[in-house]
């Protein structure tokens, strides 16, 4: 059955103002104001949309899906990022599979009732026991049915080779590159429609060896996937740049051989005006991360002069212990508002901050199928309504979406299946796996 989503109350662009028809799992028609479908189907169902936004389903590129467990957590409070990472980390480590499941599922299910269909998690903690962490989240994401970037993290580097991560938690570097390879083959599919995707993403400078970067970049290109890392996040990421390699971190990232179109960089922060240069004219992607870089006071990322040079810049939620929720329309306004701080009114639109979480985001997982309302493209899509107190008086629709502070979708559509309606998950049981979660939580904090 194909569907028409028709006469949107607002859309992005003049092009899609009557609506898409969606055929399978793409987009067949999109439609101008007045505009009726002109293809031949055996069925169309009429979806009206006439009290709703239409956007593309929004796209997140950073994020750490266990991190669900350890919100507000009292021990890393009113810390920047060194002295926090130091407070949780002997907590994280105590994580189990049980755990990475129901945290991979809460956050997910969060994600897509906030309007995202396509999430990227970078989950870099293995200690013994919880090796097959990633396949746990590719069962997590195929039962909920949203698209996913699964990172395969990694972390070398312990305190005693002068890294910040535990011994507990690292991992001896053959072993991430043997699992690497197993995910790769086990997951990874490329392609127009990919549902799961495998990247390759030792954790940051801090935590991992020259040496595993190196042979990371090198697999990468052997298996065609992307790299990603956390990079010039914090002041205190370059003095250990400085001190352990003699580098800045961009100056290591291209020592290392990552400075390349198929990375993306999570934060992205403190480059100079070189710097930006070098990264539009390698094509590196930035996920930018409001939330968390104003939790952990790193800084405001150059969104865009690094889009003016050429760099992708995407939207991330980052670590629900760092910003402290997974709702990606949220972060959309967090992106507007920090980025308001550094650019004028009419530099830093609404428009702008949405194509962030979509077109851009899109491009820093190096997809042309996804972030976008057009003919061919997947049908991932986010129907939002304004029939809040919020919203009330509201004059342009499609600014007050982000504006007065939109929390939820409506609807929510992946590969042309629905996967919100009426603000649920179907086959969810939400109140169970909350309860689930809180337990698993406190046994996390009891140790």
């Amino acid at each position: 059955m194909a569907t028409w989503i028709k006469s949107p109350l607002a859309t992005l662009d003049a092009a899609t103002a009557g609506g898409i028809v969606i055929d399978g799992s793409r987009i067949a028609e999109t439609l101008a104001a007045g505009e009726t479908p002109s293809g031949t189907y055996d069925q169309l169902d009429i979806f009206d949309a006439s009290n709703l936004i239409l956007l593309p389903g929004l796209i997140n590129t950073h994020h750490h899906f266990y991190q669900t467990l350890t919100r507000a957590c009292p021990p890393a409070l009113n810390k920047p990022l060194f002295p926090w990472l130091k407070a949780l980390y002997p907590i994280w480590a105590r994580l189990n599979a049980d755990m990475i499941r129901a945290s991979s599922k809460l956050a997910l299910a969060e994600l897509l009732l906030s309007g995202c269909t396509t999430a990227a998690d970078h989950h870099y903690l293995f200690p013994k026991g919880l090796e097959e962490a990633i396949d746990v989240q590719a069962e997590a994401a195929k039962d909920l049915k949203i698209r996913t970037v699964l990172t395969r993290g990694s972390m070398s580097l312990g305190e005693d080779q002068g890294g910040l991560p535990p011994q507990s938690t690292v991992q001896q570097e053959q072993a991430i590159l043997d699992d690497s390879r197993r995910l790769i083959d086990s997951y990874h599919q490329s392609g127009a429609g990919a549902m799961t995707q495998i990247a390759l993403a030792p954790c940051s400078p801090f935590s991992v060896s020259t040496e595993l970067m190196k042979e990371s970049a090198v697999l990468a290109k052997e298996y065609g996937v992307r790299t990603h890392t956390h990079l010039a996040e914090t002041h205190d990421e370059t003095d250990f740049c400085l001190d352990m390699f003699g580098m800045r971190p961009l100056d290591y990232l291209e020592h290392v051989g990552w400075l390349n179109d198929r990375t993306w960089l999570a934060h992205g922060i403190h480059f100079n005006d070189t710097e930006l240069n070098r990264l539009g004219a390698a094509g590196v992607g930035i996920c930018h991360c409001p939330s968390s870089n104003m939790v952990l006071s790193s800084g405001i990322c150059r969104t865009l002069e690094l889009q003016e040079r050429g760099a992708p810049v995407g939207l991330g939620v980052d670590g629900s212990a760092s910003n402290d929720g997974s709702n990606m329309i949220q972060e959309v306004r967090q992106a507007l508002m920090i980025g308001r701080l550094r650019y004028a009114a009419d530099e830093m639109t609404h428009q702008q901050a949405i194509g962030f979480a979509t077109e851009g985001s899109a491009r820093c997982l190096g997809r042309d199928d996804i972030g976008k309302l057009t003919v061919g493209a997947e049908a991932d899509i986010a129907l939002f309504s304004l029939d809040e107190p919020r919203f009330s008086g509201a004059g342009d629709p499609l600014a007050a979406l982000i504006l007065c502070g939109a929390h939820k979708a409506e609807h929510v559509m992946v590969a042309g299946e629905w996967r919100v309606k009426n603000g649920e998950i179907p086959g969810l049981d939400m109140p169970a796996l909350m309860a689930e979660h809180r337990a698993l939580a406190a046994a996390l904090y009891g140790g």
